[in-house]
């Protein structure tokens, strides 16, 4: 399911293969062979734009034991941390080790079961999960068939305004059909539904932890839920501490407690990590990847992303109504100088909306198909001024939000501003505070009077339709309300299609159309980027660390 440091969110892992019955362990196999594919389509290792490299990796060294604590520094306080809401980077870095879903996404970027020990289909729109024994909740009650019930409900319950309850669109319904069974059944086939089963729309909460919440559920007290930590204190504005469950049902957690610390200024937060005030951190200031790197202090990793920088296009009422205007924008903007700048070298510039990493289970006749023929990533200036000239636009004034997370967002920004100067726009932009910012996903209000804003968006599965769906009318992410009703037939039928080889050939064809459309701007591919000092080892380095309990993996380096 967003923010730069933003979501996906989007909310990124392929299904299992249909058939009449697929056990996960099954599914587990498969997917193990997808993530070294995702793994092969990024070695290289990658290419920035100015033909530097850097290398991606799925993890940092195992650790040699237990610690008691360690700190944390993210770039935002969550607003919330009720997983129906989880949909951006702040939220899932924490409930990710808090609350647990139906199935798991490894740091390989492979689908596992997680509190389903086992998931079958018996027909093309029936899932069956059987459920883990004895799971506990932190609120001290026996997991059952009920509380998946409940907690999947949430997602559609209009009252919750759920972030992910587009995902639940074709689900008919949610029934408990034994003491540890759930039975989902859907209108159609749906091939992304049970890939989502591992993100955070397929969290299940304690029933009676949460009704007893009520609307405090999420931002104090428990969270009553199943994972490796618990909820401890949260000093809001400050910080906020996890403590590990001692019966938890799996791998005991390394750390005695985790601390995260809310450190919304970028210069603030590295000098937190070369002092030892935090001991690593997700989405690094781009800025600071050459200091930290030099510092001695600990060590930069990067992994996959599946990860693009956009410029979201909120508005389609005003100018950017005319896609003439967006191509302009498009072409007018020095995406190789963004990504030196703003990612830090660490990038690649791209026109296309998904990552290339999307596309590994593709046939090669496929990923060419997706791929050939997207405009050019290299200016043409002149070609621009004549699009808004057409347009009837030139003069016209838009405004980008901008905010002072780290430079891939402000220098974006700035980097729109100056492509759309430079054609006869005129742009304004907007200042956002940090803790603002990642409300421009939730809440509409906060995007009044904004045209545009820097979005960086990862994948919740690996399948190019967790982005390219962001465009189907009344979609969660489609905020300037785009609608096109061939668009929205080859999603439907990219939704419904099981063949993964065949739904691909689809897809292709919805990233050939959102590309010539830009209902967002594509700018560069981002992996992702960790920090660990000298203390701490065993963090993942991949985008899974959003739904994978990554913390508790984290322990004493040797």
């Amino acid at each position: 399911m967003t923010t730069a440091p933003p979501l996906r969110v989007s909310r990124r892992r392929p299904g299992p293969p249909r058939g009449r019955s697929v056990p996960a362990t099954a599914a587990r196999a498969a997917l193990a062979l997808l993530s070294a594919a995702v793994l092969a389509a990024c070695a290289g290792p990658p290419r920035d734009a100015t033909g530097g490299a850097f290398a991606l990796s799925t993890g940092t060294p195992r650790a040699k034991g237990d610690i008691d604590s360690f700190t944390w520094a993210v770039y935002a306080e969550p607003p919330t941390l009720d997983y129906t809401m989880a949909f951006d980077y702040p939220q899932n870095t924490i409930l990710s080790n808090v609350c647990e879903s139906l199935m798991r996404w490894t740091p390989g970027l492979a689908l596992e079961p997680g509190l389903a020990e086992k998931v079958t289909q018996p027909d093309p729109t029936t899932w069956v999960y059987d459920l883990r024994r004895g799971v506990r909740f932190h609120d001290g009650r026996t997991m059952t068939a009920d509380d998946v019930v409940f907690s999947l409900g949430r997602q559609t319950d209009p009252e919750n305004a759920a972030a992910w309850a587009q995902n639940f669109r074709n689900v008919a319904s949610v029934r408990k059909t034994g003491p540890l069974r759930v039975t989902v059944r859907l209108k159609k086939p749906d091939s992304q539904f049970p890939q989502y089963m591992a993100t955070s729309a397929g969290v299940v909460a304690s029933r009676a932890g949460v009704t007893t919440a009520g609307k405090d559920y999420g931002t104090s007290g428990g969270l009553a839920c199943t994972g490796p930590f618990t909820l401890g204190p949260w000093q809001k504005g400050q910080s906020l501490q996890l403590d590990r469950f001692d019966g938890y049902w799996g791998k005991r957690a390394k750390a005695g407690k985790v601390v995260f610390r809310f450190l919304t200024d970028p210069t603030g937060r590295t000098n937190a990590l070369l002092s030892g005030e935090a001991d690593g951190g997700y989405l690094i200031p781009t800025e600071s990847y050459d200091r930290l790197r030099n510092s001695g202090a600990g060590t930069l990793s990067f992994g996959e992303g599946l990860s693009t920088v956009n410029v979201n296009v909120t508005d389609m009422k005003g100018p950017l109504g005319d896609v003439r205007v967006r191509r302009a924008l498009s072409l007018a903007l020095d995406r190789g100088g963004f990504v030196r700048a703003g990612l830090g070298g660490a990038g690649t510039v791209t026109t296309s909306l998904t990552s290339r990493a999307a596309w590994a289970g593709a046939s090669e006749e496929t990923r060419r198909a997706a791929f050939a023929g997207l405009p050019p990533t290299a200016r043409d200036l002149e070609k621009a001024r004549a699009l808004v000239r057409e347009a009837g636009a030139t003069g016209k004034t838009l405004t980008v939000a901008t905010s002072s997370i780290g430079q891939d967002v402000s220098l974006l920004a700035t980097a729109v501003q100056a492509a759309g100067t430079s054609i006869g726009l005129k742009i304004n932009l907007k200042s956002v505070a940090p803790n603002a910012f990642t409300a421009l996903f939730t809440d509409p209000e906060a995007r009044e009077g904004i045209d545009m804003f820097p979005l960086t968006y990862y994948d919740s599965i690996t399948d190019p339709l967790d982005l390219l769906a962001n465009f189907r009318s009344g979609a969660y992410l489609n905020f300037a309300d785009y609608r096109d009703r061939r668009y929205d037939e080859l999603v439907d039928r990219a939704t419904a299609t099981q063949d993964r080889g065949d739904r691909l050939r689809i897809e292709s064809e919805l990233q050939r159309h959102a590309a010539e459309q830009l209902p967002w701007i594509p700018v560069a591919e981002w992996p992702t980027s960790l920090f660990l000092n000298k203390r701490i080892t065993g963090a993942p380095t991949t985008i899974a660390y959003l739904y994978y309990p990554w913390a508790a993996d984290v322990g004493a380096a040797p």
